[in-house]
């Protein structure tokens, strides 16, 4: 047995590094990266409108069209992990989204997630850029509101062993009740195009909850980005979720190595959440890192 996790380890590591060795040669041309500008000519604080879960205080540029496809798997470090390959086997939420930019500073968008714990999960959002960074403002700025629904088919089973262990109910009495809504302020500081930090501030609120689950909730999140190579940054991200009682939930926390190139980035991440979208991920993350409940996923961004 020991052989056979080993061998799909190191099976598991040549297959990445093939495949960002394949993708680094056939894309060379876009890496082009601009030596001659000075500190004070600051970029992008962030290169995608997300860190990595969440948003970033970014939006699209104007008359952008951003394909994203996301996907999260299994856990990596429990006992079990070898025999799923690490997580590979198992597919806990994979969403596909279409983003647009209206102007330099506002953008909307729409996705369809598998979901988790609610399934046939889907979204939509705007958001508005009020600052953006200069010599003359230290800071970006920007607000974000997402609607979530699900589409799930209605079960009268309120007793189901899903309903108990993700706390959450099962069946609807009116549609209302399938919608959650959050909305948050985000704002950020760019340091020299090598350090980026940012703050946010959000209100969740679920039309529905179990029993000893609360409909609404503050959020509060932290979230960094530090440029290592050229178009390579190491980002991380962690949400803490205000909560009346304790009823087996626990705060996001998220890191990601992200690749930009000419109109694509790419993130490899690795998160305890589960779910994607913040009426998913926010308030029903169960995972723990220390006990190996983590997850490898990847999100890749195509700009149009």
């Amino acid at each position: 047995m020991k052989n056979i996790i080993s061998c799909s380890k190191r099976f598991f590591l040549s297959l990445i590094a093939f495949c960002f060795c394949f993708y680094s040669f056939n894309a060379q041309d876009e890496w082009d990266f601009d030596e001659s500008s000075s500190v004070d000519d600051l970029g992008a604080t962030f290169n995608d409108t997300r860190v990595v879960n969440g948003h970033s205080v970014e939006t699209l540029e104007a008359k952008t069209l951003d394909l994203r496809i996301s996907h999260r798997f299994g856990d990596i470090a429990v006992p079990s992990a070898g025999r799923s390959l690490y997580g590979l086997d198992n597919s806990t939420d994979i969403r596909i989204g279409f983003e647009y930019g209206i102007t330099e500073k506002l953008m909307v968008g729409a996705g369809r997630s598998k979901g988790f714990p609610a399934s046939e999960f889907w979204d939509g959002l705007i958001k508005y850029k009020i600052l953006s960074q200069n010599n003359k403002t230290p800071i970006s700025l920007s607000i974000a509101s997402s609607i979530f629904i699900t589409s799930r088919i209605n079960s009268s089973d309120t007793t189901s062993l899903w309903c108990f262990k993700y706390n959450t109910e099962n069946n609807f009495q009116a549609f209302n009740h399938r919608i959650s809504y959050f909305t948050q302020l985000i704002l950020a500081h760019n340091l020299n195009n090598k350090l980026s930090i940012q703050l946010s501030g959000g209100f969740l609120h679920r039309n529905f909850v179990a029993f000893a689950d609360q409909n609404s909730n503050l959020v509060m999140g932290a979230m960094t980005k530090f440029n290592v190579y050229k178009k390579i940054s190491l980002v991380g991200e962690y949400y803490y979720v205000v909560r009346k009682n304790n009823i087996g939930y626990v705060n996001p926390l998220a890191i990601s190595v992200e690749i930009k190139t000419f109109a694509h980035v790419f993130q490899l991440n690795f998160m305890n959440s589960k779910g994607i979208g913040e009426g998913q991920f926010l308030p029903y993350t169960s995972s723990k890192w220390l006990d190996g409940e983590f997850r490898f996923g990847f999100t890749i961004s195509r700009h149009f």
